[in-house]
């Protein structure tokens, strides 16, 4: 059955899934000049139409529009590049934005029905507010301070520790550096590092996964300021980076005095010994990466901001020259992406009858009813 669509709106779908002709043509099996003559003429079958929809993340009902539609973000986007936002969001961004609303909703209805209470911490600060104040409510929330921290045997464990207390908290932490469950549709830490969805009941943050550990623990804490701040937002957020908007200054404050309090820093450094020895000595005491104590050490004063900038680039290096494979347990892998504690209430609510397995199956991005039963023993359900 052949389908006669507008042009432009072939070249739109191309162009915002950032294809080729050439790497179009080779998703579909065909030849670049059956895409150049789609392109050219409109016309194609049904059949063929669904493939480029799916082949460039396109919803089909998106090609049979007039005009191609303006696409944009749900949260705000504090991203920048120098003073300027950043252009046309990719598809996987929007995706997983969209994945997180589903089970951001699923989760507030779930816990609306069980009578659950508001937050108290949502929105409990202000953008602006002493960012000491503010870093050590956190701290306190989560229960993650220094004591605490030192039951971790490296920063990794500590980072593994911070997601697990923020969990426990009641912010849901979706950690995963795909969309969905599809490896190819692998995300861009170039594009952005993390979000968060504030809600009085189910407040959100979804962290890059593709981004390095390292990075990662940063991440949580800067969106974590979000969540306290009571503000929705896409971030970009780098140490290394002076972020031109007001809010992302404040949150990047906020989270690098949540992990290195700057008073216990300055009793704790010692300007006698080499930077790269006191990068390690520091973050064993602290267990947190070497980057933000660098960023730390920067904000101290003892080091200029060109030569935080040649450590910050060497030491990244250095890390990602360390950085293992992909590979692990896919249940635990599925566990953070989806975040344990939406886990739990959803594997809960399915085996007790309130949420069918279809919905069940559909927000936790499974085929399966066996995977969703391992996933729930994975996460000590009896099931």
């Amino acid at each position: 059955m052949k389908v006669t669509v507008k042009r432009e709106l072939l070249l739109w779908a191309r162009n915002r899934a950032d294809l080729t002709v050439d790497a179009l043509a080779s998703r579909l099996h065909v030849s670049a000049d059956r895409v150049t003559e789609w392109e050219a003429s409109g016309e194609l079958t049904l059949k063929q139409l669904e493939k480029l929809a799916k082949a460039s993340y396109t919803p089909v009902g998106y090609l049979f529009l007039n005009e191609p539609p303006t696409e944009s973000l749900p949260i705000p986007d504090l991203r920048t590049v120098g003073n300027r936002q950043l252009a046309r969001p990719s598809p996987n961004l929007l995706d997983v934005i969209h994945i997180c609303q589903q089970r951001q909703s699923w989760y507030r209805d779930f816990l609306r029905a069980d009578g659950a209470r508001p937050s108290e911490f949502v929105g409990s600060a202000r953008v602006g507010d002493d960012v000491v104040r503010t870093a050590q409510a956190i701290r306190e929330k989560l229960h993650f301070d220094i004591e605490a921290r030192r039951e971790a045997s490296t920063w990794g464990d500590a980072l593994r520790m911070f997601i697990d207390q923020t969990d426990a908290a009641g912010v849901l932490v979706m950690c995963s550096g795909v969309v969905g469950n599809n490896n190819r549709r692998k995300l861009d830490p170039e594009e952005f590092r993390g979000f968060a969805m504030t809600d009085p009941l189910a407040p959100l943050v979804f962290i890059n996964g593709a981004d390095s550990k390292a990075a990662q623990m940063f991440t949580l804490a800067h969106e974590l300021a979000h969540i306290w701040a009571g503000e929705s937002a896409l971030s970009d957020v780098d140490a290394r980076s002076r972020p031109a908007h007001r809010t992302e200054q404040w949150c990047n404050q906020v989270a690098a005095e949540m992990l290195v309090p700057m008073a216990m820093l300055s009793n704790q450094i010692d300007r006698g010994n080499g930077l790269e020895h006191e990068m390690s000595r520091l973050a064993r005491f602290f267990k947190v990466s070497t980057l933000v104590i660098l960023l730390r050490i920067f904000e101290s004063g003892v080091i200029s901001r060109a030569a935080f900038q040649r450590a910050y680039d060497a030491e990244l290096q250095k890390l990602k020259a360390k950085r293992k494979g992909s590979g692990g347990d896919f249940y635990l892998t599925q566990a953070a992406r989806v975040g344990r504690r939406f886990a739990r209430a959803l594997i809960a609510d399915t085996l007790e009858g309130r949420t069918l397995y279809r919905d069940a199956l559909q927000l936790l991005g499974i085929s399966k009813v066996d995977t969703l039963h391992e996933l729930g023993r994975t996460l000590k359900f009896g099931v």
